[in-house]
């Protein structure tokens, strides 16, 4: 007997969401595949996702805060197409994960670590975030305050 059955998106938890973004960061960090488009530059690398996913990334430089932009890349964390934009700090990376999901509510930032990475995730008008990286929470907080304070700016 054969059955047709839709695609359907499952709704996915916040631990589902950081286990999976803090899996990509590991993974992004042990071959060469830390960047799909590697240029510090937010006008190349924001234009290089547009019709490669449902939404379009936040990407702003922080260069001058000492968060400096690395490039992005394409990703599939929990189940969903995502962007990984790319930052660094000092010798440390920070990959930001983003993703569409139009059922969830905003959230303010979690800390989680896991794996001997620091993680932080919220969700804002639809979208889910997670910072991933080896900086302490507090460097990784105020990155994730930028972040949040550039996307405010935008709307």
């Amino acid at each position: 007997m054969w059955s047709l059955v839709s695609p359907m998106r499952h709704s996915i938890s916040r631990d589902e969401f950081v286990r999976d973004a803090v899996s990509s960061h590991i993974r992004s960090l042990m071959g060469a595949h830390l960047a799909d488009i590697a240029v510090s530059d937010q006008h190349a690398v924001k234009p290089w996702f547009a019709g490669k996913l449902e939404f379009s990334p936040r990407v702003v430089d922080f260069s001058s805060e000492g968060f400096p932009l690395g490039g992005g890349r394409l990703d599939y964390v929990a189940g969903r197409p995502a962007a990984a934009i790319i930052y660094t700090r000092h010798a440390h990376v920070i990959n930001l994960l983003s993703s569409s999901d139009p059922s969830v509510l905003d959230s303010l930032p979690q800390k989680t670590a896991d794996r001997g990475y620091q993680s932080i995730s919220w969700t804002e008008s639809g979208m889910r975030f997670c910072a991933v990286s080896d900086l302490n929470a507090d460097e990784l907080m105020a990155f994730v305050q930028l972040v949040r304070s550039a996307g405010n700016a935008g709307k």
